[in-house]
C-alpha cells in the first residue's frame, strides 16, 4: 500500500473542505470494507494522496422517522438497520437486504452509504497491482472492456455498452424499489439524487468534492408486500448473481401499484418499468408473473456467459411478484 495523508473530519463542512482541497486526489473512508481492500492491491492507476475518515462524523449516524417517511444517516452501520424496529416494521425489505450482506462482523462496520458507492467487483477492474500489473480496462481510461471477449459470467446483461461491470450494492436495489432519495453535499451546497440516477455507467454521480450525506424514503403503503431474494453461489457472504426487491400493493387480488428493481444485472439498479405497469389493475397469478417476469428481462442482451442470468432474473422477478421463497 502506498502512502497517504490522513485526516479526520469533525463535520460534514470539513470533510467537503478537504475533498475540494485535494481536487480528486483524496477518497473518504467510512467503514472502510471496500477502500481499504483497494488500496492494498493497488488496482487503481493513481493511489490517493490523502485518506479522510468521515466516522468521526456522528450527526450522519442514526434513524429518524418523520412525517414524510424515513431518513437514515449515510454513516449508519447495516447492523443498525437490521436492528431498527422502524425499518423491521414499515420497510422491512430493507433489513431483509441488510442481513444478506457480507458477514455479521462486517455488518457492524459497514455503512448504508458505504454499501451505496462501493466500486464494482469486476476482477478486471479490481486486478491486484502485484499479480502482473493493473488491467487497463474501459473503466479506468481504457479503450475496451476486457470482460467482453474474456471471463464475463458475472457481468451485465441489461443496458451496458462500453463497460459491462455491474453495481455490486444490495441496498441501492431495495432503495430503489422504494423511491429513495439521496442528499449530496458539496462546496455549492446540497442537491438531491434519486438512487436510480445516483449511478452511471462508470461509476456514480458523485463529483470529487462530494459526498453522501442522507438517504430520505417515502413511507410505503402499509398494504403493501416487501421482499427481497438474492441468488448466490453461496448463502453467506457472497455479492450477489442476480437479486431483486419489489413491493406489491394488492387490493382483493387485483395488483393496485408495484415496484420491481434488479440488481447485479447492470451499472445500476435495474427498475422493470414495463413490468410494473404491466401488472396495475391485473390478478396476482402464475400468469401475469411470468408474463411481468419476460418483460422486466425484454431488453437483455447477454455476453458468452451470462445468458443463464437472464433465466434466473425470470425467476426471481415471478416469485417476487407471488411472494414465493425462492429454493
Amino acid at each position: 500500500m502506498k502512502s497517504f495523508a490522513h485526516y479526520n473530519a469533525r463535520s460534514i463542512d470539513e470533510a467537503v473542505e478537504l475533498l475540494a482541497m485535494f481536487k480528486g486526489r483524496a477518497v473518504l473512508n467510512a467503514g472502510g470494507t471496500d477502500i481499504l481492500g483497494r488500496l492494498k492491491d493497488q488496482c487503481l492507476a493513481q493511489s490517493p494522496e490523502a485518506v479522510i475518515n468521515i466516522k468521526t462524523i456522528h450527526e450522519l449516524d442514526g434513524i429518524e422517522e418523520n412525517a414524510s417517511g424515513l431518513t437514515i444517516g449515510a454513516l449508519t452501520p447495516l447492523a443498525d438497520v437490521i436492528r431498527s424496529p422502524i425499518i423491521a416494521k414499515t420497510y422491512s425489505v430493507l433489513k431483509a437486504t441488510a442481513v444478506t450482506v457480507a458477514s455479521p462482523q462486517l455488518r457492524t462496520t459497514a455503512t448504508i452509504g458505504g454499501n451505496l458507492c462501493q466500486e464494482t467487483r469486476c476482477w478486471y477492474y479490481r486486478y491486484p497491482n502485484d499479480i502482473g500489473g493493473r488491467i487497463s480496462c474501459f473503466r479506468k481510461g481504457g479503450k475496451a472492456c476486457p470482460a467482453v471477449p474474456g471471463k464475463n459470467q458475472y457481468h451485465a446483461i441489461l443496458g451496458a455498452e462500453k463497460c459491462f461491470s455491474v453495481c455490486p450494492s444490495d441496498m441501492a436495489v431495495s432503495l430503489t424499489a422504494l423511491d429513495a432519495t439521496l442528499s449530496i453535499v458539496g462546496p455549492s451546497g446540497t442537491r438531491t439524487v434519486s438512487v436510480e440516477a445516483f449511478y452511471n455507467p462508470l461509476g456514480t454521480v458523485l463529483k470529487q468534492d462530494e459526498m453522501i450525506t442522507y438517504i430520505h424514503i417515502p413511507a410505503p403503503p402499509l398494504s403493501a408486500t416487501q421482499v427481497f431474494y438474492k441468488f448466490t453461489l453461496r448463502k453467506p457472504i457472497d455479492f450477489a448473481v442476480v437479486s431483486v426487491a419489489a413491493l406489491i400493493n394488492v387490493k382483493d387480488g387485483v395488483c393496485a401499484d408495484a415496484r420491481i428493481a434488479l440488481g447485479a444485472v447492470a451499472h445500476r439498479p435495474f427498475r422493470c418499468v414495463d413490468a410494473e405497469h404491466y401488472l396495475k389493475g391485473k390478478p396476482i397469478s402464475m400468469e401475469t408473473a411470468a408474463r411481468a417476469a419476460e418483460m422486466a428481462l425484454a431488453g437483455a442482451k447477454p455476453l458468452s456467459q451470462t445468458a443463464y442470468k437472464v433465466n434466473v432474473a425470470k425467476a426471481l422477478v415471478k416469485r417476487a411478484i407471488i411472494n414465493q421463497e425462492p429454493l
